[in-house]
């Protein structure tokens, strides 16, 4: 028995629907754990900020994440639109800005561990919120790349591209986390 195209129609519709709803339910549970951790930082520290903390180095990578979020979307509507090599190459500047952020956190590191290492009270939140945050950077990147790789291989395309939606949407995510651990840790006085 031949199974008929409408209810192959059905079944990916479900599918995709079932998948993008995992994907809000995963990124809500990770809302709460970000907002606990932004939390703990007014419950523990209240609003002191240490004079040392490397301002210009903050906005720097801040203005890199938001730059990779914008080649993310690029990718994403690149694919969407049937466009390989636009897909491809936004995606690659997406992995390019993100190990480059993770370079300037390491940087901002350096810094800390001099100025306000981890046993003081500013410090382990810091190297927490931040630590916690360049792990999942780091976790989409490797996303990214294995999107990226399988895109090289042809396995995504304009009616086909659930995995690219979904490793953006994940990259989103880890911008908009620090969209709010920026303001908490850098700007709050």
């Amino acid at each position: 028995m031949a199974v008929q195209p409408e209810a192959l129609a059905r079944h990916r519709l479900s599918r995709m629907a079932l998948n993008r709803m995992g994907l809000w339910l995963f990124l809500l549970s990770e809302t709460f754990f970000f907002a606990a951790l932004i939390s703990s930082r007014y419950y523990l520290q209240g609003l002191a900020r240490p004079e040392t903390l490397n301002q210009a180095l903050g906005l720097g990578i801040t203005m890199v994440l938001l730059l990779s979020s914008l080649s993310a979307y690029r990718a994403e509507t690149c694919i969407a639109h049937g466009d390989r090599k636009g897909f491809q190459q936004n995606l690659l500047a997406t992995i390019a800005l993100g190990l480059l952020f993770v370079v300037g956190v390491a940087m901002e590191w350096r810094e800390a561990f001099v100025h306000f290492p981890p046993n003081t009270g500013f410090g382990s939140i810091f190297f927490t919120m931040t630590g916690i945050h360049a792990f999942h950077v780091l976790s989409g990147l490797l996303v990214l790349t294995l999107v990226y790789m399988l895109g090289r291989r042809g396995h995504f395309s304009a009616g086909s591209s659930w995995g690219v939606e979904g490793a953006v949407k994940y990259w989103h995510f880890v911008d908009v986390a620090w969209v709010f651990i920026y303001p908490t840790l850098y700007l709050v006085t």
